[in-house]
């Protein structure tokens, strides 16, 4: 896309939607306000499954991943103490219990944990995650068979944007008032297999990460940190701040 300049200071998106993810890469919670801290959204993949060599459970196999098909046949949402885990039949368990560590090792025939972040974040590249609804227009156009729905992408932040095409490529480097938190988007958001994965009524879809692909190397939202810690809620605003 272009330049930064086509978006004169201040940008200005509405918070349409916020979501944590208390267990990486499990389906997570849509909620109305977030606490934001240097961590990003507090409790954000907090926790996460892991296998004997400390890989992390997710839909691709890295030298930091490990691949276990099905992890959105899960839902985790905030609790008091520790996380809860919906599971498929629709018990509830605890986030780093015996019987939920029980549960995912004879599903996936291996020993595997749900364990909370130590010294390495779980986060992929950054602590928080921005789309705008402009971006998922853009992608609906391309691929109009297809059901472009934000939950593929896995934001925290989606944002209410008037405009057209793939508006937050143009923020990187720039710091933004974001309700009471101040952030810094830091890079576009490299996109992985996960975003084909069925979850939900979604089926599977390898056209969206193929045309992300093709058309906007592999990138759709933007990755930013949080400068200063503050809430934010539905509704408030994301503006552009002097560097």
């Amino acid at each position: 896309m272009g330049s930064a300049d086509i978006y004169p200071a201040p940008v200005v998106a509405t918070v349409a939607e916020l979501w944590r993810y208390p267990v990486k890469s499990l389906l997570g919670e849509e909620v109305d306000e977030v606490e934001m801290d240097e961590r990003g959204v507090a409790g954000d993949r907090l926790y996460a499954v892991t296998d004997r060599a400390g890989k992390l459970g997710s839909g691709k196999t890295t030298s930091r991943f490990r691949r276990l098909d099905g992890l959105f046949e899960l839902r985790a949402r905030t609790a008091a103490e520790q996380p809860l885990v919906t599971l498929p039949d629709g018990r509830e368990l605890a986030a780093g219990s015996a019987e939920l560590d029980a549960f995912l090792s004879k599903r996936y025939a291996d020993e595997l944990r749900v364990t909370r972040e130590d010294t390495v974040p779980h986060h992929d590249a950054a602590p928080l995650h921005l789309l705008t609804t402009s971006s998922l227009e853009w992608l609906a156009r391309q691929l109009p068979a297809s059901q472009i729905d934000r939950r593929r992408f896995r934001p925290n932040v989606l944002l209410e944007l008037a405009a057209t095409g793939l508006a937050e490529d143009a923020w990187v480097g720039r710091r933004f008032a974001l309700g009471g938190a101040v952030i810094r988007v830091v890079d576009r958001t490299d996109r992985c297999v996960m975003t084909t994965n069925p979850q939900s009524e979604l089926p599977k879809d390898p056209a969206v990460l193929r045309a992300v692909t093709e058309l906007n190397d592999a990138c759709l939202g933007v990755f930013a940190t949080v400068e200063q810690a503050g809430v934010v809620r539905i509704g408030d605003r994301l503006e552009h701040l002097s560097q």
